[in-house]
């Protein structure tokens, strides 16, 4: 049995609330991406000062135990000391060069040698351009034009993947952005992930024109969805048999649920891999890859045109090759899975004790706690969760120190740099504020 809840914390954000009022007045919104806003819990976001290992902390001296890592590169915990050597001896240096470095060759190795479907990669400076890019070469590489995309997953913000948008679009209550015209969308088909019927059945009425199927392999824009057993081995089948490439987007997974990411645990090799996040340790970097036949039609090797002034950024690639070369060394994979299990069972203990319908879903280090009583295999289910509930269950953990996604819709991540007491607190608030809500109903 939990112990009974605690009153509430006292509670302010006065300097944050400052902080975000000076922000309204120059960046639309107050935030440089929708999803940092608090749009789906209410209220206004804390302005973080610094962070370290686990935490972070805010401008008005709260410690937050934090379960959103930026969005999940932080997977060995902020400021790492291999982390920040290799940045501040790159930084040395120089910046930036606009020409070739040796980094760039030692982490495009290290990621050849790491993902199964890579033979050749090319750096990028965001998911969004990466996911772009690889849709580019789909097109280019088979001279088809239609793309089939997953109904509630991201890619970024391209305009041709925006025809049913995911992550914070979903969040805004925006799924096509105002802006993104018919024609651009004209080629993007959409379908239900875990259904490869429904694919299926998009390759017999489009035969022969389908370039890709694009798709998070294990989803976390609509909160953490894994695929069903044999959804992505099918997938694979239909693509092949189709001539059509299977794109993973595995920016949030890639280096994440294994050193070869999702394609690794579920021995799935997609014919492209979107990269992000883990990939840049921090800092803005992405790729994109494929085996060498695919991969030398990209310019200036082939005639398919990507390119990008500060692709391949010495502080980002320096920052990207210590994480991975870390992740190689120390292979935490089996701590991070402990450490994300003993959190995902104590949700469940804490929601099953508070009578509140929930599941806990989890890959890995990554996981979501939905407040709904089934469990949730599409957008359409993630949808009937109780997000009045999560906005208010948000704000009550944050009020007891621990830092959660401000969405329903979004993933929780697990780092090298949690301890279990940093689990047990995390799952304590969580029963004190079920507690709280419920008797405040």
């Amino acid at each position: 049995m939990f112990t009974p809840a605690r009153s509430r914390p006292k509670f302010s954000l006065d300097q944050s609330h400052a902080a975000f009022a000076a922000a309204c007045r120059v960046i639309p919104g107050g935030v440089n991406s929708p999803a940092r806003a608090f749009g789906a819990v209410g209220g206004e976001p804390p302005f973080i000062d610094r962070a370290e290992g686990a935490y972070l902390y805010d401008i008005d001296g709260h410690q937050y135990i934090d379960y959103i890592g930026s969005w999940g590169p932080m997977i060995l915990g902020h400021s790492h000391p291999k982390v920040r050597a290799a940045v501040s001896s790159a930084l040395e240096r120089g910046s930036s060069f606009g020409a070739p470095t040796m980094r760039e060759i030692e982490i495009a190795e290290a990621v050849a040698a790491s993902v199964p479907s890579i033979e050749m990669v090319r750096f990028v400076s965001s998911g969004t351009e990466a996911a772009m890019s690889a849709v580019r070469l789909a097109r280019g590489a088979t001279g088809r034009a239609k793309i089939i995309k997953m109904t509630g997953h991201y890619h970024g913000h391209v305009d041709a993947l925006l025809v049913q948008a995911g992550s914070a679009a979903t969040t805004l209550g925006t799924p096509n952005s105002p802006g993104v015209t018919p024609g651009t969308t004209a080629d993007t088909l959409l379908c239900p992930f875990n259904d490869a019927s429904a694919v299926a059945d998009l390759f017999a009425q489009h035969s022969g024109q389908i370039a890709a199927v694009l798709l998070e392999p294990v989803a976390g824009n609509m909160g953490l969805v894994p695929p069903r057993p044999g959804y992505l081995e099918l997938l694979r089948e239909l693509t092949a048999r189709q001539g059509t490439l299977l794109i993973f987007d595995e920016v949030m997974t890639g280096f994440r649920l294994a050193l070869g990411g999702a394609q690794e645990l579920y021995g799935v090799k997609p014919d492209v891999t979107v990269l992000g996040k883990i990939i840049g340790g921090g800092l803005p970097a992405a790729a994109y890859g494929a085996s060498r036949s695919l991969m030398q039609q990209i310019s200036p090797a082939g005639p398919i045109f990507q390119a990008g002034t500060l692709s391949g950024n010495p502080l980002a690639m320096a920052a990207g090759l210590a994480t991975i070369e870390v992740l190689r060394q120390e292979s935490p994979y089996e701590r991070l899975d402990a450490l994300s299990g003993r959190l995902a069972d104590g949700f469940a203990r804490a929601a099953k004790e508070a009578n509140v319908p929930h599941v806990v879903q989890r890959v890995g280090s990554m996981l979501t706690l939905f407040f709904n009583g089934e469990p949730i295999h599409n957008y359409e289910d993630a949808k009937r969760s109780d997000t009045a509930l999560f906005g208010r269950f948000f704000w009550e953990m944050l009020a007891r120190g621990v830092y959660l996604p401000c969405s329903q819709f979004e993933a929780m991540f697990v780092s090298t740099a949690h301890t279990e007491a940093d689990i047990d607190r995390t799952v304590a608030a969580a029963a004190d504020s079920l507690d709280a809500i419920a008797r405040s109903a």
